[in-house]
């Protein structure tokens, strides 16, 4: 860990009034607490302390029943070690304040296999371990929202500072409605700049009040997987001070498209040479084996792709979402794409996983069945080519229940999880489940949701 002067931060910063030492749960939602300016020495030097459990709560905050880490343990704090991130402007708070990421460990220090962050690092030391180094970039799509806008149940979206009028229509790249709130986006820039987040293209989506925001890539897949997180934040946080919403929720919206989060992947070796990259279109073998190796994961890995019950109202026929396990070259359609163009850029663009995951656990997983892949030397089958929606192809589970059922049955992911963190994992989903069943909430609840910015912001 890089030695850190607070003294000299706080000189430096001193329209700073307070900190939030925050961790990300299970879900992706921070959780933490808020310190005293005075107290940045001991967030920094692993002095605060929280219960291990708070990592894996559900959706909702409350308690996992019968995770080891509640009542079984006492309930019992872990301490924290600083990421190495921060302490990070909060630009969007009434009071101005930095936060300073904290990742879970046991007392002794070791990482507590239960926070998502340690779960990606696990993983990454073991592509260290073939000398073999990840290289990743997010896209990130989400709606902006008027909460005081609505038509009965559903939010409106907000009105266009520079017109008046309310954006109704969709807009594939629209640079006129990028403009309609470029003083939002452009503060979302200033606080990505200010956190050293490399945000990069930012395009209207295809919804009416949906962008994207692309992340530029990196090889440490920790500070790829950081920056995602802390994007979230920001543009809620950004959102709200302008008086709107930002949702990641996967599917705000039953007749417009949902909001995914693409992640773009590629491997170099220890000479920095990408392995994907043998000088032709068709890409290497070793290319070949990490898209094997996703397609026999992705099954079992559905539940962290998707891990609401709104998560699969994103999958359907020509909604931009993928609903079959398969691959192609520049092939939007298909679960993995290849993109062409120059040979050093060959890479996989892994396209399931909805804006409402948690990163960490999301490209754990990716990376998960990547190494498999190289591992085993599997071979995929043909690219497919076409319209995937139209074909006779292996789908991916439609349902909650259905990706419960593949997690737990699949032993792909087993390799790779910690025994515990899967337990924990799979009983949160299971438990929400339950609880759904049991309230039988209407179809309209997650549309209702985004009314409620607070409830936006834990999506």
């Amino acid at each position: 860990m890089q030695n850190f002067e607070s003294g000299k931060w706080l000189k430096a910063h001193k329209d700073i009034e307070n900190i939030r030492a925050v961790i990300f749960d299970l879900n992706g939602v921070m959780r933490g607490k808020r310190l005293p300016l005075a107290q940045l020495d001991k967030a920094i030097k692993g002095g605060v302390r929280l219960p291990l459990s708070a990592a894996n709560v559900d959706i909702w905050g409350r308690d996992i029943e019968n995770s080891r880490w509640v009542f079984e343990s006492g309930d019992a704090d872990g301490g924290t070690c600083w990421t190495g991130r921060g302490p990070l402007p909060m630009g969007w708070t009434d009071r101005n304040a930095a936060m300073v990421p904290l990742s879970l460990t046991y007392n002794d220090g070791r990482p507590f296999e239960g926070d998502p962050r340690n779960l990606l690092a696990l993983i990454l030391d073991k592509f260290a371990q073939h000398k073999l180094y990840p290289v990743a970039a997010f896209e990130m799509e989400f709606y902006f929202s008027d909460p005081r806008l609505h038509d009965g149940d559903m939010p409106k979206t907000p009105t266009s500072p520079l017109t008046g009028a309310l954006n109704l229509r969709e807009g594939v790249l629209s640079v006129e409605d990028l403009e309609g709130h470029d003083r939002l986006i452009s503060e979302i820039y200033d606080c990505c700049a200010q956190q050293d987040i490399a945000a990069d293209a930012a395009i209207s989506e295809a919804g009416a009040g949906q962008f994207e925001i692309n992340l530029l890539h990196g090889s440490d897949c920790l500070k790829v997987a950081d920056d995602a997180m802390l994007f979230k934040q920001i543009a809620k946080g950004v959102a709200r001070k302008f008086g709107l919403a930002a949702s990641f929720m996967a599917k705000p919206y039953a007749e417009r498209p949902g909001n995914g989060m693409h992640v773009h992947l590629s491997v170099l070796d220890e000479k920095g040479r990408n392995i994907f990259d043998d000088g032709s279109e068709q890409g290497s073998a070793a290319m070949r084996h990490a898209l094997a190796g996703l397609l026999a994961a992705m099954p079992e890995s559905m539940l962290i792709f998707a891990p609401h019950q709104n998560s699969y109202r994103r999958f359907a026929i020509e909604q931009h979402a993928p609903i079959a396990a398969c691959w192609g070259y520049e092939n939007r359609t298909t679960a993995l794409r290849v993109p062409l163009g120059p040979s050093s850029q060959r890479r996989i663009e892994h396209r399931v996983a909805g804006a409402d995951t948690n990163p960490y656990l999301v490209l754990a997983a990716i990376l998960a069945g990547v190494l498999a892949g190289l591992e085993s030397e599997d071979t995929p089958p043909p690219p497919h080519i076409g319209s995937a929606y139209e074909a006779d192809l292996p789908a991916l589970p439609a349902s909650w229940k259905a990706a419960h059922d593949a997690f737990a049955e699949g032993d792909m992911l087993k390799q790779y999880l910690p025994g515990c963190f899967a337990r924990c994992c799979l009983i949160a989903r299971l438990k929400k489940c339950a609880d759904l069943r049991v309230i039988s909430l209407p179809l309209s609840i997650n549309l209702i949701l985004i009314r409620h910015k607070y409830a936006i912001s834990t999506l």
